[in-house]
Order: structure tokens, then sequence, then C-alpha cells
């Protein structure tokens, strides 16, 4: 028996190296860079112009919001950040620092800038073609644009049964990494942890959509603060090493002499994979996960809700994934034989003693957004092939999978995860660049028509302010 299985591994593990390649690495990158070019680098050029749209009109009460939708804006933006700003920002960076050295953190950059534009293009099309159902609520994202944009609904199949089984593995891991948090802070048993977590997920996903989004707006936020303030302390604390610990990144990253000279002594190459790796794992941009949230939001055109996705990348990986980087290596914790799983929290109790509890506590809180995230995820595709009876069975399925991957079972499962994935996210890719025209129409169409309209509407009341303040002068 030991013996099937260790077969069966070692055909996963070569099938799951042939799917997550060189060459997907090269699409995943490529169709950002091919984005880029085509929209003009807007996500530089235009930065100030989408975080105006975005975080500017963050608060908006509803009644400012035009369009239609199920969520705020924010709300859509907040779900999709609780599932890429994860473990993945503190352990995955670790994990690039420790096999690509410091120079893998500038190809990680270089990657979530492309990405920025992919996921652009991924939430611009789940808008576009996404379908209300009888209660009024909005589904969209992959499955939806492969149907209707692409008329592959085979396609469509393929990606929602492979990323539904993803959800269920991605579960597992999140819930595990909670239990070994909780019990090395608290002690107390993972059997426990994992039945209050089920409980948890439980009363979020019965509320559907709404109540993930009414959720995470409030968790989102607070996880994200709170790790950034713990990791800038660390920071300014060993701040005298800044300077060269940002030169180093940058000479490994681009230097020839870095050939043999990383951390685990990788070659250039080896730096750039293990950095664009990162990158994207953890901003999942051309994954087709965040579209799936953003599908649900309120707003009156693709392209306003599409901007949230290049924020979404700025957080993720310029403000998070960096500030990791930047306290391990500022820190000076990390060593050939450092383990990547505990290497931030040795960063920051650096500072002082016990500081380390504050990754505990993110780490718990980015897995548990994670958690409520992906199960709605799953529920969305089970909603897609079935209708609403599937997606309540994929729900009464999923909760169990959090208390087994809490006590550590089922490992193999893991395994196969990284071979679903990949098997989803290649017709993504094939979907978001076969439907780059729509993407590029739609975008002209804002950018020229609507964000005129909008300067004209500001001057409009701009204009409306000063004759009011001259009337209340004069009377």
């Amino acid at each position: 028996m030991d013996n099937i299985m260790s077969t069966i591994n070692e055909i996963i593990g070569t099938l799951t190296g042939l799917i997550w390649g060189p060459w997907m690495l090269v699409a995943l990158v490529g169709i950002g860079v091919y984005y880029t070019l085509r929209l003009g680098f807007f996500q530089l050029l235009r930065f100030p112009f989408v975080i105006k749209q975005t975080l500017g009109r963050a608060f908006l009460p509803e009644s400012k919001i035009a369009g239609e939708g199920t969520l705020l804006p924010r709300q859509a933006a907040s779900a999709a950040l609780s599932s890429t700003v994860g473990v993945g920002n503190i352990v995955g960076v670790a994990s690039a620092l420790l096999l690509g050295g410091p120079g893998a953190i500038v190809w990680m950059w270089i990657s979530a800038f492309f990405g920025m534009a992919t996921k652009y293009a991924e939430i611009v099309l789940s808008i576009a073609y996404r379908e209300k159902d009888q209660n009024g609520i909005y589904h969209g994202g992959p499955a939806w644009y492969m149907k209707k944009g692409l008329k592959a609904p085979w396609l469509a199949n393929i990606f929602t049964v492979c990323l539904a089984a993803v959800c269920l593995a991605g579960n597992m891991i999140q819930s595990n990494a909670i239990a070994g948090n909780v019990e090395s802070v608290t002690t107390l048993d993972p059997l426990w942890t994992g039945l209050i977590l089920m409980a948890l997920v439980a009363a979020v996903s019965v509320g559907g959509v709404r109540r993930l989004g009414k959720v995470t707006e409030k968790i989102v936020p607070i996880m994200v603060v709170f790790y950034l303030l713990g990791g800038i302390i660390t920071i300014l604390y060993h701040a005298t090493a800044l300077p060269e610990v940002i030169a180093g990144m940058f000479s490994s990253a681009f230097s020839l002499e870095s050939v043999g000279g990383g951390v685990a002594g990788y070659a250039i190459m080896e730096i750039i994979r293990y950095g664009v790796a990162r990158g994207l794992y953890s901003n999942e941009a051309g994954m087709g996960t965040a579209p799936i949230a953003h599908a649900s939001a309120k707003t009156d055109h693709p392209a306003r809700q599409g901007m949230w996705g290049i924020t979404e990348t700025f957080i993720d990986t310029f403000l998070v994934g960096t500030i990791t980087a930047l306290a391990i290596l500022t820190s000076g914790v990390l060593t050939p034989e450092s383990d990547a799983a505990i290497l931030a929290s040795q960063a920051f109790d650096t500072v002082v003693p016990g500081f380390r509890y504050i990754v505990s506590i993110s780490i718990v809180l980015f897995a548990f957004s994670t958690i409520i995230a992906i199960n709605y995820y799953g529920e969305s595709m089970c909603f897609f092939l079935g209708g609403r009876r599937l997606s309540l069975a994929y729900r009464y399925i999923f909760l169990p999978f959090t208390v087994i991957g809490a006590i550590g079972g089922l490992k193999m499962i893991w395994s196969v995860s990284d071979l679903l994935f990949g098997l989803a996210v290649i017709p993504n890719l094939i979907a978001i660049l076969l439907l780059s025209p729509k993407v590029i129409a739609l975008s002209k169409e804002f950018f020229q028509d609507i964000a005129v309209r909008e300067r004209k509407q500001e001057q409009a009341d701009a204009k409306a302010k000063a004759q009011a303040r001259s009337n209340a002068a004069g009377g």
C-alpha cells in the first residue's frame, strides 16, 4: 500500500512540475506584459487616478455609487483581498528569500507590476459577462466569461471542477496553519480549534456573499494595518541596515555576481524564478479567483471595478509582501538553515521578546479570511455547474474539511492542490488572452468617455459650491 501511495505521489509531483514549470511563469507574466503594452502602462501612468477611483471612493455611501450589483465595490474588493492577502505573504515571501536570496523580492515586484494589468483584465471580464440570479444576486468570474465570451462551456466546466476541488484543499491548508499557530500560543488542541473555526466559517457562509462582504470589509483592513504596523516597527528598529539591504536586493537581482551567490547558492535564473513565482502565487494575478468576488460588485462600468485589481495587487505585494521581506532582511535573521515558516516571527521578535505574536495573530486572521473567501469561490463554482442545490451541498462538504485540515488529515490532498490549481489556471489564461479585444474596448470606452464626464461633473460641482459660498457671503 505504501508503495502504491508513493508511486501516486511521484506521478502527481511530476505532473505538477510540468504544469507549474517555467512556461507557466512565462505565460502568467507574459499576459501581464501584453496587457500593459496594450493599455499604455496605465497601472503606472494612471496610478493616482486608479487610487482615486478605488480607495478614494471606498467609503462613499451606497446612494453615491452608480450602477447595479450585490456588494459595494469596497466589499467586493475586501472579499477578494481576504483570499489574496494570506499566509503566502508571510511564509511565501520568506521562502522566496530563503531559496532565491534578496534579489527575488525585486523580481516579485516586477511580476506584480505586470500582474496588475492581468488582474484588471480578469475583473473587467467578470463584470462584463456576469449574470443575476432569481434572488437578485450577481454571479461571475472565469467560468462565466469562458461560457458567454469564448462560447466554450466545456472549458468553463474544467475550470469550475478544478477550482472547487482546490478550494477544499486550500481550506485544509489554511485551517492547519491556524491550528498550528493557536496551539503554539495557547496549547489548545487542534481539534477544538478546527471545531471553533468550522462554526465561524458556517456563520459567515450561511449569509452568502452579502455576509462575506460585510465581514471582510471589517476584518481585512484591520488585519492588514495590524500586520503592516508590526512590520514597519521592526524595520524602523533596524533602520540603519535598510540602505544596505535595499542595495543588496537590487545588486543580487540584476548583477551577474549574484550567480551562485544567493542565500542558498542559486543562480540568477533561480532568483528570478522564485521571485516571480512567489509574487504571482501571492497576488493571484491570472489565477481566476479574485474576479469571482468582484463580479458581485455594484458598479456602472467594468473598468471602474477592474481598477480594484491594480489596488489589490499593490496592497498585497508592494505593501504586505515587501514589509515582510524588509523586516526579515533588516533584522538579520535570514541564514541558509532558516525555516521559512518562522522567519517572520524571528524577525519581529528581535524588537522585543513576544513581538512575534503579531505574526501569529496575523497568520490566524489571514488564514481565516482566506477560508471564508475560498468557501464562497467553491460555492460559486458549484452554482455555475448545478445551481443553488449543488452550491449548498458544497458548503456542507467544505465545512468538515476545516476540521480535517486542523488536525492534519488527508495530507495527500495538499499535494493534489497545486496540480488542480494549475489545471484551472490554464483555461483562465487562454480566456483572458483571447478576450483581450473586449478588455481593450471597454477600457478605451471608460477612459475616453466616462473619465471625461466625471471631470466635467467635478467642475460643475466646484462651480456650484463657489456659487453657494458667494451667495452665502452676499446674504
